[in-house]
């Protein structure tokens, strides 16, 4: 009998190689197998795991109220014990087949409930010290927060998410993939009866399809070449198209990864080492949101390409 090695192990509770990259799998996926691995033995749900990293990954953002390095450092080493959790919630599901629609919704709630944490506590921490032109931040920090958090992050997130998603499709087809379309869910939503069977699945999609539109609104170019492979090929896409979208798509994935955890994350941490923890809020706003305007166009370029060959061959 063939014995896989611990990266072959991790590897194969991962949705797919493409989308993680050597720190991910190393620092963060690693970590988060061999707890998955302590928790299959104790039999312990998924769902369990889901809560007990938002209560930790909340409980980071208490420690970034205070300008003390080491209360600073207690902070950092909950978040990355909640996001070893969060990765660790999601291994198990696909090494025991516990998925579950709950904890779905639970996972993608996990990391707001962090980072509201964590914009909440810097946002105390600032408000009465001296901004850099000399007055209290007061009020302006709260809504340069508020601007980063509910606008740059929530953006930069979700097109990461999508065009991981994406990639996916055309990697393992509709099966290996979270791909969906606002219109298909929505029909689906209004479909479903209020009842005890079916009411949580008709409230997640009604904020569900809000997060699909949104994402689709920032991919027009996708969405046509999206409509065409449909009406040529439905799910039954060349092979040669499939491996041609993975080529190019392939290298924006670096940049997903950059918009989602780990390199923000990175920049939190460095801010509180130096005490100047609203640099946090400045890289989100200005080098992340350039990097979301790069990647999308980068993503629409090569789709209006691929749209403009299938529709005159």
């Amino acid at each position: 009998m063939k014995r896989f090695s611990l990266k072959e192990r991790i590897l194969s509770t991962l949705k797919s190689e493409d989308t993680e990259g050597p720190f991910e799998i190393y620092v963060t996926r690693t970590p988060g197998y061999l707890w998955a691995l302590l928790f299959k033995k104790l039999h312990i749900h998924p769902i369990a795991i889901t809560l007990v990293s938002i209560v930790i990954g909340a409980m980071a953002g208490y420690f970034f109220w205070f300008k003390d390095i080491y209360m600073n450092l207690i902070g950092m080493f909950f978040l990355i014990w909640a996001n070893w959790f969060d990765c660790a919630d999601g291994q198990l599901a696909r090494m025991t087949g516990q998925k579950t629609l709950i904890g779905r919704v639970l996972d993608g709630f996990a990391g707001d409930v962090w980072f509201f944490s964590i914009y909440f506590f810097i946002c105390l921490r600032l408000t009465p010290e001296i901004a850099p032109w000399g007055a209290p931040w007061g009020i302006w920090i709260w809504l340069i927060a508020a601007f980063s958090g509910f606008h740059c992050h929530a953006k930069q997130c979700a097109i990461a998410d999508y065009y991981r998603n994406i990639h996916l499709y055309f990697l393992k087809g509709a099966e290996g993939s979270e791909l969906t379309r606002y219109d298909q869910e929505r029909a689906l939503m209004l479909s479903l009866p209020w009842n005890k069977k079916e009411w949580f699945h008709k409230i997640y999609l009604f904020f569900y399809i809000g997060y699909t539109h949104s994402q689709e609104k920032m991919s027009p170019k996708f969405q046509r070449f999206y409509t065409v492979l449909q009406e040529h090929f439905g799910n039954n896409i060349p092979q040669d198209i499939r491996s041609r979208f993975r080529t190019v798509s392939l290298p924006l994935m670096k940049y997903t990864n950059i918009l989602t955890f780990d390199t923000r994350v990175g920049v939190l941490f460095l801010s509180l080492f130096i005490n100047m923890p609203w640099l946090f809020f400045i890289f989100e706003i200005f080098v992340l949101e350039v990097l979301r305007y790069y990647t999308i166009h980068r993503h629409e370029t090569f789709c209006e390409q691929f749209t403009h060959e299938i529709e005159h061959e």
